[in-house]
């Protein structure tokens, strides 16, 4: 079997056998060992041991890591029991690191390290080694595996994961109070010596805080450190191993200790008496002066609460805490008057809203102070005795009336005058006036209830030593109701009664409307003129409910003898005096259905003065006939004096543009009155052959085509012959321009076919900027559109 060794670590060479066994394991057979001290053969006695089978365990190498020597470092020898020495044996290594980190002399089977080994990247190698014949390169025995051990050496100083640390820790902590933990790591071998054991220490921070050397736990060292006076502190930690030995390796890393705040003080005021001074016009809930108590804590331990504890002015202000910046504000709670009270004195107090229950025993945390408040005088507008003031006129008072009065006083000078005046804005009917010095209120205008029934209107108060200071009040006047409207028929009733209506059948139920409003409620009684009470036809029932009932009072209506039946109704109310109207009331006789609906109503005229028409309905009937036949008359005049067209000397002014030549409304009739194509070729037909051209219509449209056109023609003909005719923009200049001109006609009757029309008109931009304007109006767009 292979034998090994190593210098200084093994100090015993075991030589033994293997032989197989009948079934392929391998056995160790029991030899002699002798043993060499000091690794050489001394001059003593050699003495025999006889050993026992049993399994063979290698020993392992090992090698310092960081070896930095120049020559390959040696690490052991390996040995076969089948070398005889002759250099038939040759040694093979493989494995980790094998020729390439260690490396083997075949002959001699000595192991060296070629480099410097690090035990932090990697604790041990794994190797196999085989000798083998050197001639056949057969193993001479089975391959054997061992390690190569890197021993540690201390080349690793501590080191602080995750700093630079922070802690917090109240201040007035007792001593011993527990603050962190700070943890090292060395990355050397904890199993192996020292070098990975460490001692903590504080370099930086004392005598306030300590750390426990083993766990490292930093503790305060000191009692009562106040925030107040220092409220940071930075340590310096050392971690360094070897136990904390001389040589040892060492990291360091730093801690920042913040000491949070404990509500260890009171509030307190840096005067005890303040002064303020506020104007007599400053409005409610204005914040009149400010005050600060001071705290030395920080956070909710410096939050403060103000009150105010006694004095004259308890009613007059409030306090409240400004969370932003902690001051007590003092707020006006009521007006403040001069004239009445100009001092207040009170006392105020500040208090910690958070108490901390272990320093309260030290003292109060509150605080006191005076507050003298001065109201300063300004010159005020005059007060009215009643911003509102409410009164009631009768819309049936005179002009001159007295309504009521208001009265105001100036406030700083109680025995100056005050002028009174309305603002205009809110009286613009001027219904009402005032007298300037006494304030009185007096009609103006006569009153309608029912076109306004209040009146809002402000009064003015002027200062007469200050007219810029002025006081306003306003004053409500409601218009009390009279008798003075007569209630009328509450809508226009369209009334009809059937041709088979019975003897006393219900018609119609009639209700009034009065714009007056009595105090007790209206009161409506209907009833039938004299005239109209004689009437054989109908008759009236009060229903004594403010409505009444038109009944039949007989039976059979015939709507061809009288369509229309009339009925005067007496309306009156039961004011003061009593007032009414007659209304008359128009009955329509219809035919109806078997249910009673009527289907035809005929208005005819031939019953108009019929049973119980008075004679001023009838004029009033005949004066709207008369009326809307003037109306008629007017219209059918008018209308045919359009019809006509102007007169020039004797002659018809032929220059209008042709689609005025008919009157107004023709609509279809009018496109189709006159052929428009004839006016564009009438050079080319003649007076004989109209009726082929002609559309075919009625015999008459025929005719006054043919009229038309034959005086169309006759003008053409003077105008062609008249030398002297200015070329007005015409129908005879444009319609017919004749064959020989260059552009055809430039008429826009011939644009009724421009969009099939193939013509170009580019040479009218060659005749000169006078023609721009007609070639853009002509001209075509890309595509062949025409310009709309």
């Amino acid at each position: 079997m292979i034998c090994v060794c190593a210098p200084s670590v093994l100090s015993v060479f075991v030589l033994s056998l293997w032989r197989e066994s009948g079934c392929g394991a391998m056995t160790l057979e029991s030899v002699l060992l002798h043993q060499v001290s000091g690794g050489q053969r001394g001059e003593g006695s050699v003495h025999f041991h006889q050993r026992r089978r049993r399994s063979w365990v290698w020993n392992q190498f090992f090698v310092l890591e960081e070896h930095t020597g120049d020559e390959p470092l040696y690490v052991g020898k390996l040995h076969s029991d089948m070398d005889k020495g002759d250099g038939q044996v040759r040694y093979v290594l493989s494995g980790e690191g094998a020729m390439s980190i260690f490396t083997i002399d075949e002959e001699t089977g000595d192991i060296h390290v070629t480099k410097r080994l690090d035990r932090e990247q990697q604790a041990y190698y794994t190797l196999r080694a085989q000798a083998r014949d050197r001639l056949t390169n057969l193993p001479v025995e089975p391959e054997s595996q061992f390690i190569i051990k890197v021993q540690d050496i201390n080349d690793n100083e501590p080191k602080f994961l995750g700093g630079p640390f922070t802690a917090r820790v109240a201040e007035n902590s007792p001593v011993g109070t527990s603050v962190l933990t700070v943890v090292a790591t060395d990355a050397d071998d904890p199993t192996y010596g020292n070098s990975a054991r460490l001692v903590y220490s504080i370099l930086q921070g004392q005598p306030y805080f300590s750390v426990e050397p083993k766990t490292g736990l930093v503790q305060t060292a000191l009692p009562d450190m106040d925030r107040e006076v220092r409220d940071c502190y930075l340590l310096v930690i050392q971690a360094k191993d070897m136990i904390g030995q001389m040589g040892g390796l060492s990291g360091t890393t730093s801690v920042t200790i913040t000491l949070t705040d404990v509500n260890d003080n009171p509030p307190r005021f840096p005067r005890k008496s303040y002064q303020f001074s506020v104007t007599e016009s400053v409005p409610v809930s204005t914040v009149v002066a400010k005050v600060k108590a001071l705290d030395l804590d920080v956070g909710p331990n410096a939050e403060v609460d103000y009150r105010i504890l006694d004095g004259d002015g308890m009613e007059s202000f409030r306090m409240l805490t400004d969370p932003n910046t902690q001051e007590g504000l003092i707020i006006l709670s009521k007006s403040l008057d001069f004239e009445n009270k100009s001092i207040y004195t009170f006392r105020i107090e500040a208090s910690n809203r958070y108490t901390d229950t272990p320093f309260v025993s030290a003292g109060p945390f509150s605080d006191v102070a005076m507050v003298r408040l001065v109201v300063e005088n300004v010159d005020e507008p005059p007060v009215f005795s009643s911003s509102v003031s409410w009164m009631e006129v009768s819309e049936g008072a005179k002009i001159g009336t007295d309504v009521g009065s208001v009265s105001a006083h100036d406030p700083d000078t109680p025995k100056s005058l005050v002028r009174y005046s309305f603002d205009r804005k809110s009286d613009v009917d001027h219904y009402f006036d005032i007298d300037s010095s006494s304030g009185l209120i007096k009609t103006k205008r006569l009153l309608d209830r029912e076109t306004r029934v209040l009146h809002n209107i402000t009064v003015i108060a002027t200062d007469s030593l200050d007219w810029s200071q002025e006081g306003k009040a306003v004053v409500l006047i409601s218009v009390t109701d009279i008798n003075d409207n007569a209630p009328s028929l509450a809508i226009q009733y369209q009334t009809f009664v059937c041709e088979d209506a019975p003897l006393g059948q219900v018609i119609e139920t009639l209700s009034a409307v009065d714009p007056d409003d009595p105090e007790h409620g209206q009161r409506f009684m209907f009833s039938l003129t004299a005239e109209a009470a004689g009437n054989l036809s109908f008759t009236l029932r009060d229903n004594n409910d403010n409505t009444a009932s038109i009944l039949t009072r007989r039976a059979g209506f015939s709507q061809q003898d009288h369509p229309l039946h009339f009925l005067s109704v007496v309306i009156s109310d039961s004011g003061s005096p009593c007032l009414s109207s007659t209304n008359t009331l128009t009955v329509t006789v219809c035919d109806c259905d078997l249910h009673g609906n009527h289907h035809h109503c005929s208005q005819g005229t031939s019953s108009l003065l019929g049973d119980g028409l008075s004679s001023a309905a009838a004029a009033v009937l005949l004066t709207s006939v008369l009326l809307l036949l003037g109306v008629v008359i007017v219209t059918v005049a008018v209308r045919r004096r359009r019809r006509e067209p102007l007169m020039m000397h004797d002659e018809r002014d032929i220059r209008e543009n042709i689609v005025c030549y008919d009157d107004e409304g023709g609509g279809e009739e009018d496109t189709e009155a006159f052929d428009m194509l004839t006016l564009r070729h009438l050079n080319k037909h003649k007076l004989t052959g109209q009726d082929s051209v002609l559309p075919r219509t009625a015999e008459s449209k025929t005719d006054k085509h043919r009229l038309f056109q034959g005086f169309i023609r006759d003008r053409l003909q003077e105008a062609d012959l008249d030398i002297m005719a200015p070329p007005f923009d015409s129908l005879q200049t444009y319609a017919c321009e004749g064959s020989g001109s260059a552009s055809k006609s430039l008429s826009s009757l011939d644009s009724l076919n421009s969009l099939e029309s193939e013509q170009s008109y580019e040479f009218l931009r060659e005749w000169g900027p006078q023609f721009r304007k007609l070639a853009d109006l002509y001209g075509h767009y890309e595509g062949g559109g025409v310009p709309s």
